[in-house]
């Protein structure tokens, strides 16, 4: 086995034992195989140990890795979406984890409209009110809702959040039961269906299944340490 399918298995059975933990299933989450700076030859041996979800945050990067890979990989973009950047990333992603603000909600759902499509996405919300980070608060999300549950062309799956940077995992947790919270209570108020959450990383993804995440972005601890330099060529 490769270095790539060892890590593999060994982040399956953590999400094995998270799920039992918290008594959910692991049918129920997703892996998302964070493969930005990493070249097509490692999507490609993951895909081979049966890895399909694989996530990108540049589009430059993923315009000319995607076509290395085979196409039945699902795509996520997981990075700050710029408006700049949106026409050209609808197509080429299956979900999109980082909608930020009501003025890219709506832009993302103009451009579906011209583009015929109808785009899953997830609400960012940034629940610590980070000033380095994008993202609703949740009184934004509050004020916004009727607007957005307005953008006919969007399939809102349900909210993402990326929690302060902390060297001890256990200290995200606080921010992942918020987010369920804020989706619960959402779901309950407004009768809407917010069936997935999109939150944590390598260090803290077993916490974050643990407080409901449906869907978890993990890079360095399937693939190793990042060579930021090769991010801009295959």
């Amino acid at each position: 086995m490769s270095d790539i399918a060892v890590n593999l298995a060994d982040v399956h059975a953590r999400i094995g034992a998270a799920c039992e933990k918290s008594g959910s299933s692991v049918e129920d989450v997703t892996l998302i195989a964070v493969s930005k700076t990493f070249s097509a030859d490692h999507v490609n041996q993951a895909y081979a140990a049966g890895q399909c979800h694989f996530g990108e945050n540049k589009q430059q990067e993923a315009e000319w890795k995607i076509p290395l890979c085979p196409s039945s990989v699902q795509w996520h973009f997981i990075g700050q979406l710029q408006r700049n950047k949106v026409r050209k990333v609808l197509p080429m992603f299956s979900m999109i984890h980082s909608i930020d603000s009501l003025r890219l909600a709506s832009y993302t759902n103009d451009l579906a409209h011209e583009l015929g499509i109808f785009p899953k996405v997830f609400l960012q919300v940034n629940l610590a009110g980070e000033l380095s980070k994008a993202g609703f608060s949740a009184e934004e999300l509050w004020s916004s809702w009727d607007l957005l549950m307005g953008l006919d062309r969007l399939e809102i799956q349900g909210l993402m959040t990326v929690p302060p940077v902390s060297e001890q995992p256990e200290k995200s947790r606080h921010w992942f039961a918020g987010l369920r919270l804020l989706r619960d209570e959402l779901q309950q108020k407004t009768d809407t269906r917010l069936p997935s959450l999109s939150m944590g990383m390598s260090g803290d993804y077993s916490i974050a299944i643990e407080e409901g995440a449906t869907h978890v972005r993990v890079g360095s601890a399937i693939f190793g340490g990042r060579d930021y330099g090769l991010t801009n060529s295959p």
